[in-house]
C-alpha cells in the first residue's frame, strides 16, 4: 500500500511539473535553441527529484569518464522510462531519435518539438532511415550528442530485443563514435507499470566505439554486445549499488 500511495503521489506531481514546463516552454520559443533546452531540461531534472522524493528511487553512474569532450552517438538500452529523464542529466545537450506520434502528445508533445528531436515514421522503412541520416549528421554537426534506442521499445529486465541498423547507418555515414549504456531501470520502474520499487538504479556507461573505417553491422554488433554482457553484470548484483556516484 505504501509503495501504492508513493507512486499515486509521484505520478500526480510529474503531470502538474509537465503542464507547467510544458506551457512555460511555449514561452520560450522566441528565443534560441540553447536557452530553450536549459529550461524544457529542467523537467527531468525536476522529475528525477521528485522520484527520490516520493519513490525512493536514486542512481550512481559507472564510466562517466567515457564521456568525452566530443559529442557521439549514445546507443542506450531501453527498459523503463527513467533512462529517457536520467539521459538528460548526465549527458550534454542532446537530440533524441524518437517515433513522430510522441510530438501529438498534448502539453508533453509541444515541449518536446521545441527541443528538435528526430522525429521519425518508424513503418516508413527506408525513407526513415534517409530521415534519420540526414537529420542525425545534423544535429551532430551542430555539436549535439544523438540519442538511440536500438531496441525500438522497453523491453523487461533480462529481454533482448531486436537491436535496430538505423543508429549504427548513422554513425557509419557520419564517423562520429558510439558510446554504448547500459543500466537496470526496469528493475525499479518497470515498463508499463504504475508501481515503482524503491532503491539504486545503476547506469554503466561505455568507451566510445570508433565507427570510422568499421560498416554499420559491425558497430551494431560491437555496441550490442558490451551493452548485453554488462546488463549481465549490473543486473547480477555483482557491483555495490551505492549511490555515491549519483
Amino acid at each position: 500500500m505504501l509503495i501504492f500511495l508513493r507512486s499515486l503521489l509521484f505520478s500526480v506531481g510529474t503531470v502538474i511539473a509537465t503542464v507547467l514546463f510544458s506551457v512555460g516552454a511555449l514561452f520560450t520559443l522566441p528565443f534560441p535553441f540553447s536557452i530553450r533546452y536549459a529550461f524544457i531540461i529542467r523537467w527531468a531534472w525536476f522529475v528525477m527529484w521528485w522520484l527520490k522524493v516520493t519513490c525512493g528511487i536514486s542512481h550512481t553512474v559507472i564510466g562517466r569518464e567515457n564521456i568525452s569532450d566530443r559529442n557521439a552517438i549514445l546507443f542506450s538500452k531501453h527498459q523503463s522510462t527513467w533512462e529517457t529523464l536520467a539521459i538528460q542529466k548526465i549527458f550534454p545537450v542532446q537530440a533524441w531519435v524518437l517515433k513522430q506520434e510522441l510530438l501529438s502528445v498534448p502539453f508533453f508533445g509541444w515541449a518536446l518539438r521545441l527541443m528538435e528531436p528526430i522525429a521519425i515514421n518508424r513503418s516508413a522503412g527506408s525513407a526513415a532511415v534517409k530521415k534519420l541520416i540526414k537529420d542525425g549528421k545534423a544535429r551532430l554537426d551542430a555539436g549535439r550528442w544523438v540519442v538511440v534506442f536500438p531496441e525500438g521499445t522497453r523491453v523487461a529486465p533480462g529481454v533482448i530485443g531486436r537491436y535496430g541498423i538505423g543508429g549504427a547507418m548513422l554513425a557509419q555515414s557520419s564517423r562520429y563514435p558510439v558510446v554504448p549504456m547500459a543500466h537496470n531501470a526496469g528493475e525499479f520502474w518497470p515498463r508499463r507499470g504504475f508501481l515503482k520499487r524503491p532503491g539504486v538504479i545503476t547506469v554503466s556507461i561505455g568507451p566510445e566505439i570508433e565507427s570510422e573505417g568499421r560498416k554499420a553491422d559491425e558497430i551494431l554488433e560491437l555496441a550490442k554486445s558490451w551493452i548485453e554482457t554488462e546488463m549481465i553484470r549490473i543486473s547480477s548484483s555483482l557491483i555495490d549499488h551505492s549511490p555515491a556516484g549519483e
